[in-house]
């Protein structure tokens, strides 16, 4: 099933848990990126989990960016309200404070995903310290480091 699917055929609630489980499945397989919903970090236990696990990095957009993103297509269970624009904002209201704890933070705008990407993977290695250059290599998986990336645009 869709997303949509799941929320009119069951409920959010349901939605959320079962989000948790395959998350916390995913993180005890090991090192991966994972590109969550934007209400999986909401979850108290997912971010311990995380916190734990991984490296948590925010693709932080601002309400322009994200209404013109979400006004693409129709697939966001929690805006198909009559007003929602007002839905959105409740939304970042709501979730950028704990959205706000995540290690790594990163702008992103209406510029190309790679430019997005590249911010990201430059974060994460400032925030794991290490330095990119000739003699840097990746972290190696039997080191653990595991990225989640939370996507506010996804409500």
């Amino acid at each position: 099933m869709t997303i949509p699917e799941i929320f009119a055929r069951h409920d959010e609630p349901y939605f959320r848990d079962g989000e948790r489980r395959v998350l916390a499945r995913l993180l005890a397989e090991g090192p991966k990126v994972v590109a969550t919903g934007g209400g999986a970090f909401m979850n108290a236990e997912t971010r311990a989990l995380i916190a734990e696990q991984g490296v948590s990095i925010w693709l932080k957009a601002d309400f322009d960016v994200l209404i013109r993103r979400v006004r693409r297509g129709a697939n966001r269970p929690l805006l198909q309200t009559p007003e929602p624009e007002g839905a959105l904002r409740k939304l970042i209201d709501d979730r950028y404070p704990t959205y706000a704890l995540a290690d790594v933070t990163v702008v992103s705008d209406d510029g190309p995903h790679e430019m997005v990407a590249a911010e990201a993977i430059q974060a994460l290695m400032s925030y794991l310290s290490v330095q990119l250059g000739p003699q840097a290599r990746p972290a190696a998986p039997e080191e653990g480091i595991f990225l989640t990336t939370v996507r506010v645009d996804m409500p």
